[in-house]
């Protein structure tokens, strides 16, 4: 009991606005109506408000209930995230580690990382794999890894909790022989769909008839970044990449800047997260490696 409340009966509340009426709420819930409706009752006596208008055939939320329904949903996520970070901490140290890295992640943070890790946890193996797109997140829902490294995908699954990264610059790049190479003003968008981009695929179906920063008509799709990589040099099309992964090419002449009207030099910028099921929260050695990235 919190103050006179349980959790059961914030989560029989919740249950009964989701589900729209007490009898569809004790089904999900596997308890009987009566169960349901006389545990919102006692929740109203107690809060002092009617969370629910039962006039109709259905309850319906007053206003008072949908303004405590979101409170109430923050209640029962801080307990679920209490327990699963308890169950982490209960689990003591990882016999694995296994990681999944978005290819757009720099290696060179990457590598130091690993090698900070390898002397704190010198008992502990790494497994690690390098994804990109909806590949990160496939291995970390089928429980292959206990955490990814995501970028490239914009959204985060529901049942995912993430944590904030440094972000990772990008920039548009083509050969010194592509049309768009001699171009002397930011060039507009309608200009770069005219010509081939080559675009990052993956091997999940996460991301199946979906695009991102695709603009234009004519594409290729590689799903290895060095290969992207060896088709920028050979003038096969433009594309975005990581500055990381480039700056050697732009320091020699073997790419060059594209400069687009929509985004000014330095802009680009993708977000990084780490993410992992909210359920199995991440182990002692887990969160050394997050920490670590965060340079903390």
């Amino acid at each position: 009991m919190l103050d006179g409340f349980s959790l059961d009966q914030i989560r029989i509340f919740i249950a009964a606005a989701d589900q729209g009426s007490f009898s569809a709420a004790g089904r999900k819930l596997r308890r009987a109506q009566s169960v349901v409706s006389q545990t919102v009752a006692t929740l109203e006596a107690q809060l002092g408000v009617k969370l629910f208008d039962r006039t109709g055939r259905h309850p319906q939320l007053t206003p008072q209930g949908h303004a405590l329904l979101a409170d109430a949903r923050a209640v029962v996520a801080g307990i679920d995230a209490l327990k699963a970070k308890a169950k982490g901490l209960a689990r003591g140290l990882e016999p694995e580690l296994s990681i999944v890295v978005d290819v757009m992640y720099p290696i060179a943070t990457l590598t130091e990382t690993v090698t900070a890790f390898r002397d704190a946890f010198p008992s502990t193996p790494l497994r690690l794999h390098v994804e990109a797109l909806g590949a990160v997140v496939q291995h970390v829902q089928s429980r292959v890894c206990q955490f990814g490294i995501m970028g490239t995908l914009p959204v985060v699954p529901p049942d995912c909790t993430r944590q904030p990264l440094p972000g990772v610059k990008l920039v548009i790049v083509a050969a010194p022989s592509h049309p768009l190479a001699g171009a002397t003003e930011p060039i507009p968008s309608s200009e770069l769909a005219r010509h081939v981009q080559l675009v990052l695929t993956d091997r999940s179906t996460l991301t199946q008839g979906r695009d991102y920063g695709v603009i234009a008509q004519q594409t290729w799709r590689l799903a290895d970044l060095g290969a992207k990589l060896a088709f920028l040099r050979a003038g096969l099309g433009w594309g975005l990449m990581p500055a990381w992964m480039v700056a050697e090419d732009l320091a020699r002449g073997s790419l060059v800047p594209v400069t687009a009207q929509e985004a000014s030099p330095g802009d680009i910028i993708m977000p990084m997260y780490a993410i992992h099921p909210t359920d199995e929260p991440l182990g002692p050695a887990g969160q050394w490696f997050v920490s670590y990235l965060n340079g903390s």
